[in-house]
Formats: C-alpha cells, structure tokens, sequence
C-alpha cells in the first residue's frame, strides 16, 4: 500500500460498480494528507417497552446499524508541503469519485476505503467542505472536508456473519486464487454436488470461475434448496 512517499501509505477510497467491491475499481482517489484522527461510530438498535403501570422499560434488541467512518480531510494548494494542486478541482475529483451519480448503475459508487488496518466497504454518506484560505481573486488555496462513510454489506452477508456461532452454522468464505465451488460444496456440506444451490444462492453465474477475494455466504443446509 505504500504509494512512493518514502514508504508512507496514504488513505486510499477505491470506487466500484459490484456492491461488494469484487470488480476491478473503475477510479481511486488518494488524499493529499493523511487524517491526523477519525471516528468510527458503532450504534445498537433498542426498543423500549413499557407496560401501563410498570415503572422500568426492557430494552429489546432491534438492530445493529451499519458502522459510519469520519474523516477530516486537507485539500492543500499553497505547494508549501507538496506539488502545487488546484483545490477546488481535488474537491470537485474526490467528490466525482466517491459521490456522484454514475450514470451505469444509477447510484453513486460503492467504495472501499483502505488505510493500515482499516478496510471497509461503504458509501459516502455526506461531505461538508470548509474553505479556510484563499488567492486574492477569491479561488480557494486550503479547505477541509469532513466526510462520512457509512458501512455498506449485503444482508446475507450481515446475517451470516452475526449467526457465526449459531448452531446451524451460515460460513462466510472469502474466495482464493484456484478454488472450486464444488470442493467447497464438499468442505461445509461434504457433498460436492450442492455447487449448484451455492451458485444460486449466492447469485453466480460462472460458476467455473470464481473471483479471488469475493466473499460466498454458505448458508445451513435447509436454506440451501435443492
């Protein structure tokens, strides 16, 4: 990850059209600078109910919503610290990149963000930009961005994950270079010939070629249809 900068890695957002980021990315932005702090927001979901009369209110468990990434982010053009750079043209790239409509799939992009040990798949969910100095013909020389992200996983995805440990277990494999999905029918069912409900249930429709890195939900047995 590290882009030539004596070793420093820098955030990176990649932008996708697959919801799971398993394609190629068709953009990358890179910051300028990296956050010198951001926030990750883990929010739990209750419902309180209170009978008539009752004085206490049992939380009951609703949902876990999806995690949210808060970054403030340095758009600097003075060149003081690195090659000169149009501010409002960096703004208008990243917000191109990681925002904007794209006209193929009708959405903004799926992103995914790397930076060290942080790798999530997301969207962005705002931007606020501060401008903070200016040339004298009023074009901008530094603004800060503070952006959030909002945690983007497929339902069936999310599901299995949360019932890891259920007894009627759902795995999440992430795909290697060279398997097969009938030698993985065969390591969670050990019946090979399940391959076909696998592909189906997990929507794939070349089967003989799997995507290294792709994520494949094999759900219990029963939800598996013959």
């Amino acid at each position: 990850m590290s882009d030539g900068d004596g070793g420093l890695t820098r955030l990176k957002i990649d932008a996708h059209q697959k919801d799971d980021c398993s394609d190629a990315p068709v953009d990358s932005f890179t910051v300028l600078f990296n956050p010198n702090t951001y926030s990750q927001k883990y929010e739990v979901v209750y419902h309180a109910r209170q009978g008539a009369g009752d004085t206490g209110s049992p939380q009951v468990y609703g949902k876990i919503k999806p995690q949210e990434y808060t970054f403030e982010l340095l758009f600097d053009g003075t060149g003081t610290a690195i090659e000169r750079k149009e501010v409002q043209d960096e703004i208008d790239r990243f917000l191109t990149i990681a925002g904007r409509h794209d006209s193929k799939i009708h959405r903004p992009r799926y992103l995914r963000i790397s930076w060290g040990p942080l790798v999530s798949r997301c969207v962005l969910k705002s931007a606020d930009i501060t401008y903070t100095l200016f040339k004298p013909d009023g074009h901008p020389l530094r603004a800060r961005v503070r952006a959030v992200f909002s945690e983007n996983v497929k339902d069936t995805l999310r599901v299995a994950q949360e019932r890891k440990s259920s007894p009627d277990l759902t795995h999440v494999h992430t795909v290697k270079a060279g398997e097969h999905l009938s030698l993985l029918a065969d390591k969670y069912y050990g019946d090979a010939s399940r391959y076909v409900q696998i592909a189906a249930f997990n929507r794939i429709t070349n089967f003989r070629r799997l995507e290294p890195g792709r994520q494949l939900v094999f759900p219990p047995i029963r939800d598996a249809a013959p």
